[in-house]
């Protein structure tokens, strides 16, 4: 394989970027060079529903695609969805030759190597699929799982409470850690939160830019519990879509957020859920603000998990550690999810 070719997918991998998240769909990026080297079409995708990035990429390209060589972030699709298969447009275009980066680990998308090979198109897959998958990480990995990624966010003192004895717990991190949580949370498909946190602290759950204003697309709100909520109650507002689920069942979250298209779920429950989740085995990643302070007593960050020994204890591996603002971020990953 060339240096030419690992350039120009590289180039579409960085196209892949500019889809948007959260989405149901993967970040996918297309260039189309001639048989001479040109650059003749190029495009990724723009979310649910819309073109995919080969399309974008043949309807730029017109005519000039026949002959061309196609280098695409993620195997080109094989199934009919809300737009019909890639694979197929690209046979159709007259494309002579698909570069792709990361096999599709969807069954029901795959296959599209084989369709374009049968058709006489020569095919190169699996190039620079590592970089390719850290555009899809979240997506991929809910993928192999057949259910969301689950991530934990926790802002704690440094004694991990995440509120003082009288339930005061704003604000407990600095305005930069705050900012950035909802960065990340813009990031997700869903948020989600028990009645308890939802009564107790009333929070909007919406992604806020910095100044405060909303950001252009939110997150689904999900609220896990049988209490009721007050019909003024934030997170019913109409700033998100908010989607109420009965009972106290990880798994059912994950089932019911599953059937919604969400790949990945940032879990902002209080004590007991996040325990609830933990001892399921469905949380996937922990993303934890420690602020430079001390309570002494208050709310823990986590509800009892059943461990009575230092010999059970839940071990985490740590990922990444950074300064924000005053604060430190964890990212850590539950041992038992690497193997």
């Amino acid at each position: 394989m060339s240096d030419h070719d690992l350039r120009v997918l590289r180039h579409a991998i960085e196209l892949a970027r500019h889809s948007p998240l959260p989405d149901p769909n993967p970040r996918v990026g297309a260039v189309l060079v001639s048989p001479e080297g040109t650059v003749v079409g190029e495009g990724w995708h723009h979310g649910a529903g819309t073109p995919h990035a080969e399309i974008e990429a043949l309807r730029s390209a017109g005519p000039a695609a026949r002959g061309a060589t196609a280098y695409v972030s993620l195997e080109p699709c094989n199934h009919t969805g809300r737009t019909g298969p890639c694979a197929r447009a690209l046979i159709d275009a007259g494309v002579a030759r698909v570069v792709y980066a990361q096999d599709d680990p969807n069954p029901q998308a795959a296959g599209g190597a084989h369709t374009l090979r049968e058709a006489g198109v020569a095919v190169t897959g699996g190039l620079l699929a590592d970089e390719a998958r850290a555009v899809n990480e979240h997506w991929t990995r809910a993928v192999e799982l057949g259910r969301p990624v689950v991530t934990w966010k926790v802002a704690a003192t440094l004694d991990g409470h995440t509120a003082a004895e009288d339930g005061t717990s704003q604000w407990i991190t600095s305005p930069a850690s705050r900012a950035d949580v909802h960065r990340l949370r813009a990031q997700c498909g869903a948020v989600v939160v028990g009645t308890g946190t939802a009564l107790a602290d009333d929070p909007r759950l919406t992604v806020r830019r910095p100044d405060g204003t909303p950001a252009p697309r939110q997150p689904l709100r999900v609220v896990v519990g049988n209490r009721a909520l007050p019909p003024t109650a934030r997170v019913l507002s109409d700033e998100a879509p908010t989607l109420l689920v009965r009972g106290h069942s990880p798994l059912t979250v994950a089932r019911v957020l599953w059937e919604q298209g969400v790949h990945h779920a940032w879990l902002e429950g209080g004590a007991t859920l996040v325990a609830g989740f933990l001892r399921a085995g469905l949380i996937d990643e922990i993303v934890c603000y420690l602020a430079p302070t001390l309570l002494g007593a208050g709310r823990p960050m986590i509800g009892p998990l059943g461990i009575h020994t230092l010999a059970d204890a839940e071990h985490l591996a740590v990922s990444d550690v950074t300064r924000v603002g005053p604060d430190i971020r964890l990212t850590l990953t539950p041992t038992s999810q690497e193997e």
